[in-house]
Protein backbone atom coordinates (compact mmCIF):
# COMPACT_ATOMS: atom_id res chain seq x y z
CA UNK A 1 0.00 0.00 0.00
CA UNK A 2 2.20 3.13 -1.39
CA UNK A 3 -0.94 5.70 0.42
CA UNK A 4 -3.20 5.56 3.25
CA UNK A 5 -6.45 6.06 2.68
CA UNK A 6 -8.06 8.70 4.41
CA UNK A 7 -11.04 11.44 4.27
CA UNK A 8 -10.15 14.79 5.52
CA UNK A 9 -13.33 17.12 7.29
CA UNK A 10 -12.33 20.21 5.52
CA UNK A 11 -15.79 22.33 6.39
CA UNK A 12 -14.87 25.92 7.31
CA UNK A 13 -10.86 24.85 7.23
CA UNK A 14 -8.62 27.06 5.71
CA UNK A 15 -6.87 25.55 2.05
CA UNK A 16 -3.82 27.29 0.51
CA UNK A 17 -4.65 26.89 -3.64
CA UNK A 18 -1.44 28.02 -5.49
CA UNK A 19 -2.60 28.90 -8.75
CA UNK A 20 -5.25 30.92 -10.74
CA UNK A 21 -5.36 28.86 -13.91
CA UNK A 22 -7.65 26.15 -14.85
CA UNK A 23 -5.71 23.53 -12.88
CA UNK A 24 -6.41 25.60 -9.88
CA UNK A 25 -9.98 26.08 -10.91
CA UNK A 26 -10.51 22.38 -11.14
CA UNK A 27 -9.30 21.87 -7.71
CA UNK A 28 -11.23 24.91 -5.89
CA UNK A 29 -14.43 23.24 -7.49
CA UNK A 30 -13.55 20.41 -5.65
CA UNK A 31 -12.66 22.32 -2.29
CA UNK A 32 -15.63 24.44 -2.47
CA UNK A 33 -17.72 21.20 -2.48
CA UNK A 34 -15.68 19.97 0.79
CA UNK A 35 -16.56 23.48 2.17
CA UNK A 36 -13.13 24.54 2.50
CA UNK A 37 -12.25 27.65 3.42
CA UNK A 38 -9.32 28.33 0.19
CA UNK A 39 -7.23 31.66 -0.16
CA UNK A 40 -5.79 31.67 -3.60
CA UNK A 41 -2.75 32.98 -4.25
CA UNK A 42 -1.41 33.90 -7.85
CA UNK A 43 -0.35 37.30 -10.35
CA UNK A 44 -3.48 36.33 -12.43
CA UNK A 45 -6.33 34.58 -11.74
CA UNK A 46 -9.73 33.53 -13.51
CA UNK A 47 -12.78 35.29 -12.89
CA UNK A 48 -14.32 32.19 -11.58
CA UNK A 49 -11.51 31.47 -9.36
CA UNK A 50 -12.18 35.14 -8.07
CA UNK A 51 -16.19 34.68 -7.50
CA UNK A 52 -15.62 31.07 -5.44
CA UNK A 53 -12.29 31.69 -3.51
CA UNK A 54 -12.72 32.84 0.13
CA UNK A 55 -9.77 35.04 -0.08
CA UNK A 56 -7.40 36.10 -2.90
CA UNK A 57 -3.91 37.50 -3.03
CA UNK A 58 -3.09 38.70 -6.21
CA UNK A 59 0.80 38.23 -6.18
CA UNK A 60 3.35 35.71 -6.23
CA UNK A 61 3.70 32.79 -3.94
CA UNK A 62 5.77 33.47 -0.52
CA UNK A 63 6.65 30.95 1.90
CA UNK A 64 4.48 32.87 4.40
CA UNK A 65 1.79 32.15 2.84
CA UNK A 66 1.56 28.52 4.02
CA UNK A 67 1.21 29.95 7.50
CA UNK A 68 -2.05 28.95 9.48
CA UNK A 69 -3.18 26.68 7.03
CA UNK A 70 -4.43 23.31 7.03
CA UNK A 71 -3.87 21.96 3.71
CA UNK A 72 -1.53 22.76 0.50
CA UNK A 73 -2.41 22.82 -3.25
CA UNK A 74 0.21 23.41 -5.65
CA UNK A 75 -1.72 24.28 -8.92
CA UNK A 76 0.54 26.75 -10.96
CA UNK A 77 2.02 24.25 -13.53
CA UNK A 78 5.14 25.95 -13.42
CA UNK A 79 7.55 23.17 -11.92
CA UNK A 80 9.86 25.63 -10.09
CA UNK A 81 7.05 27.56 -8.08
CA UNK A 82 5.43 24.19 -7.50
CA UNK A 83 8.88 23.15 -6.13
CA UNK A 84 9.32 26.05 -3.76
CA UNK A 85 5.36 26.12 -2.58
CA UNK A 86 6.12 21.71 -1.57
CA UNK A 87 9.17 22.83 0.02
CA UNK A 88 7.63 25.34 2.01
CA UNK A 89 4.42 23.25 2.91
CA UNK A 90 7.26 20.35 4.11
CA UNK A 91 9.16 22.78 5.94
CA UNK A 92 5.98 23.58 7.98
CA UNK A 93 4.67 20.15 8.42
CA UNK A 94 1.81 20.79 6.56
CA UNK A 95 0.06 18.08 3.74
CA UNK A 96 0.83 19.08 0.09
CA UNK A 97 -0.35 18.15 -3.33
CA UNK A 98 1.48 19.23 -6.74
CA UNK A 99 -1.10 18.88 -9.65
CA UNK A 100 -0.41 15.77 -11.34
CA UNK A 101 3.06 15.07 -9.56
CA UNK A 102 2.73 12.37 -7.17
CA UNK A 103 6.44 12.23 -6.66
CA UNK A 104 6.49 16.00 -5.92
CA UNK A 105 3.16 15.80 -3.29
CA UNK A 106 2.99 14.24 0.25
CA UNK A 107 -0.16 12.89 -0.53
CA UNK A 108 -2.30 12.48 -3.75
CA UNK A 109 -6.34 13.17 -4.84
CA UNK A 110 -7.84 10.04 -5.20
CA UNK A 111 -10.69 9.44 -8.74
CA UNK A 112 -13.92 9.72 -7.11
CA UNK A 113 -17.46 8.33 -7.23
CA UNK A 114 -19.81 10.18 -5.47
CA UNK A 115 -23.38 8.87 -5.03
CA UNK A 116 -24.64 11.48 -2.23
CA UNK A 117 -24.16 10.46 0.74
CA UNK A 118 -21.38 7.47 -0.73
CA UNK A 119 -18.42 8.82 -1.35
CA UNK A 120 -16.02 5.99 -3.04
CA UNK A 121 -12.07 7.30 -3.43
CA UNK A 122 -10.15 4.88 -5.97
CA UNK A 123 -6.47 5.43 -6.26
CA UNK A 124 -3.80 3.32 -8.04
CA UNK A 125 -0.71 5.19 -6.35
CA UNK A 126 -1.00 7.92 -8.65
CA UNK A 127 -0.47 6.09 -11.62
CA UNK A 128 -1.55 2.74 -13.52
CA UNK A 129 -0.23 -0.58 -12.71
CA UNK A 130 3.17 -0.88 -11.04
CA UNK A 131 5.06 -2.06 -14.33
CA UNK A 132 3.76 -0.03 -16.37
CA UNK A 133 3.84 3.06 -14.36
CA UNK A 134 7.58 3.01 -13.59
CA UNK A 135 8.12 2.11 -17.08
CA UNK A 136 6.17 5.58 -17.68
CA UNK A 137 8.00 7.29 -15.23
CA UNK A 138 11.46 6.67 -17.68
CA UNK A 139 9.75 8.93 -20.06
CA UNK A 140 7.76 11.77 -18.04
CA UNK A 141 10.67 14.32 -18.02
CA UNK A 142 10.92 13.91 -22.48
CA UNK A 143 6.73 13.92 -22.66
CA UNK A 144 6.63 16.92 -20.62
CA UNK A 145 8.89 18.51 -22.84
CA UNK A 146 7.62 17.05 -25.56
CA UNK A 147 3.84 18.43 -24.65
CA UNK A 148 3.97 21.65 -22.74
CA UNK A 149 0.18 21.24 -22.90
CA UNK A 150 -1.52 19.52 -20.63
CA UNK A 151 -4.62 18.52 -22.52
CA UNK A 152 -2.17 16.99 -25.30
CA UNK A 153 -0.11 14.96 -22.31
CA UNK A 154 -3.33 13.77 -20.80
CA UNK A 155 -3.96 12.38 -24.37
CA UNK A 156 -1.01 11.17 -24.91
CA UNK A 157 -0.85 8.84 -21.62
CA UNK A 158 -4.35 7.73 -21.93
CA UNK A 159 -2.66 6.33 -25.67
CA UNK A 160 0.21 4.62 -23.83
CA UNK A 161 -1.54 3.17 -20.92
CA UNK A 162 -4.81 1.69 -23.10
CA UNK A 163 -2.73 1.24 -26.22
CA UNK A 164 -0.09 -1.74 -27.17
CA UNK A 165 2.98 -0.27 -25.33
CA UNK A 166 1.12 -0.71 -22.05
CA UNK A 167 0.31 -4.20 -23.10
CA UNK A 168 3.83 -5.14 -23.70
CA UNK A 169 5.17 -3.79 -20.39
CA UNK A 170 2.80 -6.28 -18.73
CA UNK A 171 3.75 -9.26 -21.04
CA UNK A 172 7.36 -8.63 -20.02
CA UNK A 173 8.08 -7.53 -23.67
CA UNK A 174 10.49 -4.36 -22.24
CA UNK A 175 12.32 -4.26 -25.43
CA UNK A 176 9.52 -4.51 -27.83
CA UNK A 177 7.83 -1.74 -25.05
CA UNK A 178 11.06 0.61 -25.08
CA UNK A 179 10.99 0.34 -28.95
CA UNK A 180 7.38 1.79 -29.61
CA UNK A 181 7.55 4.13 -27.16
CA UNK A 182 10.46 5.67 -28.60
CA UNK A 183 8.58 6.12 -31.72
CA UNK A 184 5.76 7.49 -29.82
CA UNK A 185 7.86 9.94 -28.40
CA UNK A 186 9.73 11.37 -31.60
CA UNK A 187 6.31 11.30 -33.47
CA UNK A 188 6.14 14.75 -34.20
CA UNK A 189 3.77 17.02 -32.91
CA UNK A 190 1.39 17.65 -35.77
CA UNK A 191 0.95 13.76 -36.01
CA UNK A 192 0.63 13.57 -32.14
CA UNK A 193 -2.72 15.86 -32.59
CA UNK A 194 -5.99 14.23 -32.36
CA UNK A 195 -8.67 15.67 -34.27
CA UNK A 196 -11.31 17.17 -31.95
CA UNK A 197 -15.47 15.56 -31.32
CA UNK A 198 -18.56 16.93 -30.45
CA UNK A 199 -20.76 14.42 -28.78
CA UNK A 200 -24.34 15.43 -27.91
CA UNK A 201 -26.20 14.41 -24.60
CA UNK A 202 -29.69 14.55 -24.24
CA UNK A 203 -30.39 14.41 -20.42
CA UNK A 204 -34.04 14.10 -20.70
CA UNK A 205 -35.86 14.11 -17.31
CA UNK A 206 -32.56 15.58 -15.94
CA UNK A 207 -31.87 12.32 -13.52
CA UNK A 208 -28.35 11.48 -13.32
CA UNK A 209 -29.43 7.81 -12.70
CA UNK A 210 -31.34 7.51 -15.86
CA UNK A 211 -27.60 8.91 -18.35
CA UNK A 212 -26.80 5.53 -20.40
CA UNK A 213 -23.86 3.92 -19.73
CA UNK A 214 -22.09 5.20 -23.36
CA UNK A 215 -22.96 8.63 -21.31
CA UNK A 216 -21.23 8.27 -18.75
CA UNK A 217 -18.32 7.02 -20.24
CA UNK A 218 -18.03 9.63 -23.00
CA UNK A 219 -18.59 12.81 -19.95
CA UNK A 220 -15.19 10.93 -18.47
CA UNK A 221 -12.92 11.52 -21.24
CA UNK A 222 -13.96 14.90 -22.26
CA UNK A 223 -12.35 18.03 -22.16
CA UNK A 224 -14.82 20.32 -22.16
CA UNK A 225 -18.78 20.80 -20.85
CA UNK A 226 -20.87 22.86 -23.15
CA UNK A 227 -24.18 22.71 -21.02
CA UNK A 228 -27.49 24.30 -20.61
CA UNK A 229 -28.40 25.87 -17.13
CA UNK A 230 -30.89 23.44 -16.93
CA UNK A 231 -28.56 20.67 -16.23
CA UNK A 232 -28.34 19.86 -12.75
CA UNK A 233 -25.12 19.65 -10.24
CA UNK A 234 -26.15 15.77 -9.58
CA UNK A 235 -25.25 15.41 -13.75
CA UNK A 236 -21.99 18.03 -14.07
CA UNK A 237 -20.63 16.19 -11.01
CA UNK A 238 -20.40 13.09 -13.30
CA UNK A 239 -17.73 14.75 -15.85
CA UNK A 240 -14.21 14.15 -15.79
CA UNK A 241 -13.26 16.32 -12.46
CA UNK A 242 -10.57 18.54 -14.43
CA UNK A 243 -13.05 19.07 -17.69
CA UNK A 244 -13.77 22.44 -18.60
CA UNK A 245 -17.83 23.19 -18.21
CA UNK A 246 -19.14 26.20 -20.35
CA UNK A 247 -22.82 27.71 -19.30
CA UNK A 248 -24.46 28.80 -22.14
CA UNK A 249 -27.49 30.23 -21.17
CA UNK A 250 -28.31 33.02 -22.51
CA UNK A 251 -26.02 32.47 -25.68
CA UNK A 252 -27.87 32.62 -29.37
CA UNK A 253 -27.99 29.36 -31.05
CA UNK A 254 -25.58 30.48 -33.75
CA UNK A 255 -23.18 31.63 -30.70
CA UNK A 256 -23.51 27.94 -29.22
CA UNK A 257 -23.19 26.30 -32.78
CA UNK A 258 -20.06 28.52 -33.66
CA UNK A 259 -18.40 27.58 -29.78
CA UNK A 260 -19.15 24.00 -30.43
CA UNK A 261 -17.07 24.16 -33.96
CA UNK A 262 -13.89 26.50 -32.30
CA UNK A 263 -13.40 24.04 -29.33
CA UNK A 264 -13.64 20.83 -31.65
CA UNK A 265 -11.71 22.66 -33.88
CA UNK A 266 -8.80 22.91 -31.77
CA UNK A 267 -8.91 18.98 -30.96
CA UNK A 268 -10.65 19.12 -28.11
CA UNK A 269 -13.24 16.42 -26.57
CA UNK A 270 -16.32 18.44 -26.38
CA UNK A 271 -19.89 17.04 -24.72
CA UNK A 272 -22.69 19.08 -25.13
CA UNK A 273 -25.09 18.67 -22.37
CA UNK A 274 -28.66 19.75 -23.38
CA UNK A 275 -31.64 19.56 -21.34
CA UNK A 276 -34.72 17.10 -22.18
CA UNK A 277 -34.70 16.04 -26.17
CA UNK A 278 -32.25 18.44 -27.94
CA UNK A 279 -34.11 17.40 -31.10
CA UNK A 280 -37.25 18.14 -30.16
CA UNK A 281 -37.10 21.46 -30.80
CA UNK A 282 -34.60 21.75 -33.43
CA UNK A 283 -31.40 22.65 -31.60
CA UNK A 284 -29.55 19.49 -31.93
CA UNK A 285 -29.76 19.20 -35.92
CA UNK A 286 -28.78 22.98 -36.06
CA UNK A 287 -25.67 21.77 -34.16
CA UNK A 288 -25.03 18.97 -36.15
CA UNK A 289 -25.74 20.65 -39.25
CA UNK A 290 -23.19 23.07 -38.72
CA UNK A 291 -20.20 20.64 -37.64
CA UNK A 292 -21.06 18.82 -40.77
CA UNK A 293 -20.44 21.45 -42.65
CA UNK A 294 -17.12 21.85 -40.81
CA UNK A 295 -15.90 18.57 -40.97
CA UNK A 296 -15.66 17.89 -37.50
CA UNK A 297 -16.38 14.44 -35.80
CA UNK A 298 -20.01 14.14 -33.62
CA UNK A 299 -21.91 11.62 -32.08
CA UNK A 300 -25.11 11.53 -30.47
CA UNK A 301 -25.75 9.73 -27.44
CA UNK A 302 -28.95 8.53 -26.99
CA UNK A 303 -30.59 8.78 -23.34
CA UNK A 304 -34.21 8.45 -21.74
CA UNK A 305 -36.92 9.98 -23.57
CA UNK A 306 -39.28 12.62 -21.37
CA UNK A 307 -42.08 10.40 -22.33
CA UNK A 308 -40.48 6.93 -20.64
CA UNK A 309 -40.38 8.71 -16.92
CA UNK A 310 -43.55 7.73 -15.96
CA UNK A 311 -43.37 4.52 -16.98
CA UNK A 312 -39.66 4.13 -15.28
CA UNK A 313 -41.08 5.81 -11.71
CA UNK A 314 -43.89 3.33 -12.05
CA UNK A 315 -41.45 0.17 -11.93
CA UNK A 316 -39.54 1.89 -9.25
CA UNK A 317 -42.19 2.60 -7.12
CA UNK A 318 -43.66 -1.39 -7.73
CA UNK A 319 -39.93 -2.41 -6.68
CA UNK A 320 -40.35 -0.50 -3.55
Amino acid sequence: MEYFPVFLDLKRRPVLLVGGGELALRKLRLLRKAGAEVTVVAPRILPEIEASAAALRHRGFVDGDVNGQSIIFAATGIEAVDDRVAEAARWANLPVNVVDRPAASSFIVPAIVERDPIVVAISSGGAAPVLARRFANSFRGAVRGLLPDATARRRFWERFFEGPVAESVLAGEEGRAREAMLTLVNTPASEKREGGIVQLIGTGPGDSDLLTLRALQVMQRADVAVHDRGIGASILDLLRRDAERIDVEGLAQPAINELLAQLAGAGKRVVRLAAGDPFLLGQGSEELCLLGRRAIATEVVPGVALADRPAIEARRLRRA
